[in-house]
């Protein structure tokens, strides 16, 4: 997947936390809801004005907008989850806190 692809995404999924349609997050940014669809879509890519509007506007700092770790497939995501797991099981407090974390998680409580 291209920079153009990611980075849309990536914009995609902050503009819906935030509550935006696509039409009220263009207007806010200062373009047209269609060059927004192309942005998302990873078809176009945002001028350096635009991505300066974009990060006001979503009130989130650069190393944010171009952080794809939420694009991992599930295999890097467990050797991660295992990493980490084995960074913690020295620590009774941090694991106690980590098994009761993925329990809540696990039960669809958190």
């Amino acid at each position: 997947m291209g920079i153009k692809n990611l980075l849309g995404e990536k914009i995609k999924r902050l503009r819906k936390m935030r509550g935006y349609t696509q039409e009220q997050f263009a207007e806010l940014i200062e373009i047209t809801p269609r060059n927004l669809c192309r942005i998302e879509a990873g078809s176009s890519f945002v001028t350096s004005e635009t991505l300066d509007k974009i990060l006001n506007a979503l009130n989130v700092p650069a190393d944010i907008l171009f952080s794809y770790e939420h694009l991992k497939d599930e295999k890097e995501i467990l050797a991660d989850i295992y990493t980490y797991i084995d960074k913690i099981k020295s620590h009774p407090k941090q694991l106690e806190k980590t098994h009761r974390l993925l329990r809540l998680i696990a039960e669809d409580e958190f």
